[in-house]
C-alpha cells in the first residue's frame, strides 16, 4: 500500500491461527516496519518468526503444532535447530503453493480489503492502522473459526476420555 506523505517502506505482518482444543481460537501476530533507512532491515528474520512462535507457546501455555506454509524463512538451519531442541514444538508444512490450506490467507485478505480505500501520510500511520485492524480481528473468535472452515480441513481432535 503506498503512503501518501513523503518517505518509503512497508509494514509486514507475521502471524498464526492458534486453535487450542476446548479454547477458544486466537490470532498471534508481529508487525515489522520498515522506513526505509540505510541499513535498516526490511522485513523479518528467522529470528522473528521463532521469537513469535515462543511467545504463542508462552500465550496458549501448551505445546504447540505449527502447519507451516513454504516460506523460505521457515526453513533455515536456525530454525530447524531450534525445533530440534524445544520439545514443546511440532511443525508440519503445507503442500508447495496451498494457500487454500493456510487459514492466515483469510486474515491477510480481511486485512488487505479493510485497507483498500485507506490512506495515510507515515508509514508509522498504516502500522498503527494494520495493528488496528488485527486487534479487530483477534477480538472475534467466529471470524477466525471462519478462517478456519473455509481451508475445509478438520481440526477436530479425539475427544478427552471420560
Amino acid at each position: 500500500m503506498q503512503v501518501a506523505g513523503r518517505g518509503r517502506g512497508r509494514v509486514s505482518v507475521t502471524g498464526l491461527v492458534c486453535v487450542k482444543p476446548d479454547g477458544r481460537t486466537r490470532l498471534c501476530y508481529r508487525l515489522h516496519v520498515y522506513h526505509g533507512r540505510t541499513r535498516e532491515r526490511k522485513g523479518f528474520t528467522d529470528r522473528d518468526y521463532l521469537q513469535t512462535l515462543t511467545a504463542a507457546h508462552h500465550q496458549l501455555k501448551a505445546p504447540i503444532v505449527v502447519v507451516w506454509d513454504n516460506l523460505d524463512s521457515h526453513d533455515t538451519p536456525a530454525v530447524r535447530a531450534f525445533v530440534d531442541t524445544h520439545d514443546w514444538i511440532t511443525v508440519f508444512h503445507l503442500p508447495p503453493y496451498a494457500p487454500e490450506l493456510n487459514p492466515t490467507e483469510g486474515v491477510w485478505s480481511t486485512l488487505k480489503r479493510s485497507l483498500g480505500n485507506f490512506t495515510t501520510r507515515t508509514i508509522d500511520q498504516l502500522a498503527a492502522t494494520v495493528k488496528h485492524l488485527l486487534k479487530q480481528i483477534q477480538y472475534r473468535p467466529d471470524l477466525i473459526n471462519g478462517y478456519i472452515a473455509e481451508t475445509g480441513l478438520d481440526l477436530t481432535l479425539a475427544p478427552s476420555p471420560p
